[in-house]
């Protein structure tokens, strides 16, 4: 098959959704269909075979550029390369481009639901004083679901989610896939990290995250400072690295400080996603403060590398992990947090067997799987297509 992705943000962008684009158009690759990702420019982007750069604005929201699709490329590209199917990854501005080719080709649409966007208004100012905000943003996001052939949902929770809102469209569960690389980190590699960062501490800890509002990290740092406080009675100490960018950086380094965490926390920056599966065998754990997530995909690849995860119980996050058996899930009180962490470690042979269960819960993710699945509702999609 011809597959276009249609997406608003993409490498060298961190996020959930790229990271799930570039896996999905990979494995679906690899099982012989051409896959093209329409993705936006980036000053520090490379250049790769099968994406397709469209304009940005010189402007960004949350420091990611806007996309510019008012350009003729994508109907000049789709029609060049015979494209049968449209996926898109998100509703608003590449999500109309690709409801117009539809209308204008007959082209099938499938739309996987990654973002809850309700809980992310705060970066669009002028929404973010009315009223009904939240109102707005789930009629256009009704509208746009009804719209499209197929919907696909990351999680279980999410297809439950999505089918009291729209029962009248198909709707499958389709996750990120792991790839396989995930799963083998390199040792030296990964000694030579916990060397680095570790810094004689008795445990090392890391976040991969966006370093933004919707993430959460203000709570995961006022947990840190109570298991900081747990640890002070048993004369041990750990360290967490924080990987990702984003703008609650500074912020967020403040309240470190404000906190007495300065010495515990390394903001490590970007990592690129082929070197993560190492910084992730590096560490102990993995801790996960989010709330709006509609998969963990960070929580996935850390599992991969056999880190269990000490999470808030919330959605996305709850259909990944398995309270006691892969790690813990806990309320949104700091101290029940910081006690999951503690709890955690404390056990060294329940540690173990927790690390090799969330391995084997990652594999069940694995991408070729996933691919597999994708094809299926693809080729469903488009038969049922022709036949009407």
């Amino acid at each position: 098959m011809k597959i276009a992705m249609f997406t608003n943000n993409y490498k060298p962008y961190i996020g959930g959704v790229p990271i799930s684009v570039e896996h999905l158009a990979e494995a679906l690759r690899a099982r012989g269909h051409e896959v093209y990702v329409f993705a936006p420019t980036y000053k520090e982007q490379t250049e790769e075979a099968y994406v397709i750069r469209y304009p940005s604005f010189p402007v960004s929201i949350a420091k990611a550029p806007v996309p510019n699709v008012m350009t003729l490329l994508f109907e000049k590209k789709v029609k060049e390369l015979g494209i049968e199917l449209i996926h898109v990854h998100h509703p608003a501005i590449v999500g109309n481009v690709a409801l117009y080719l539809k209308r204008k080709y007959q082209i099938p649409v499938v739309y996987t639901y990654h973002t809850r966007y309700e809980q992310y208004l705060y970066y669009v100012k002028p929404l973010e004083r009315m009223e009904r905000r939240t109102r707005v943003i789930e009629r256009y996001l009704d509208y746009f679901c009804r719209k499209c052939d197929l919907l696909l949902a990351p999680t279980p929770g999410m297809k439950e989610f999505l089918q009291k809102k729209h029962a009248d469209v198909p709707i499958h569960v389709l996750p990120t896939g792991i790839p396989k690389d995930c799963f083998t980190p390199d040792p030296q590699k990964v000694r030579a990290l916990r060397d680095t960062y570790q810094g004689g501490a008795d445990y090392l800890f890391v976040t991969v995250s966006r370093l933004a509002r919707e993430k959460n990290l203000l709570f995961q740092l006022e947990g840190l400072a109570l298991f900081k406080e747990l640890l002070k009675g048993q004369g041990r100490t750990f360290r967490h690295m924080v990987i990702g960018e984003g703008p609650q950086k500074e912020e967020l380094q403040k309240e470190a400080a404000r906190l007495g965490l300065s010495s515990n926390l390394i903001f490590v920056g970007m990592v690129p996603n082929s070197q993560m599966k190492h910084y992730q065998a590096a560490a102990d754990a993995f801790l996960f403060t989010s709330k709006s997530e509609t998969q963990g995909i960070v929580i996935l690849e850390a599992m991969a590398a056999g880190n269990p995860v000490v999470a808030l119980d919330a959605s996305g996050v709850r259909d990944v992990v398995a309270d006691g058996v892969n790690g813990y899930l806990c309320g949104e009180e700091a101290a029940q947090w910081a006690q999951g962490v503690g709890r955690l470690v404390a056990d060294r042979s329940q540690y173990h067997r927790m690390s090799r269960a969330a391995v084997e819960t990652a594999c069940r993710y694995a991408e070729g799987a996933v691919a597999a699945k994708a094809e299926s509702y693809y080729r469903e999609l488009c038969s049922q297509s022709l036949t009407v």
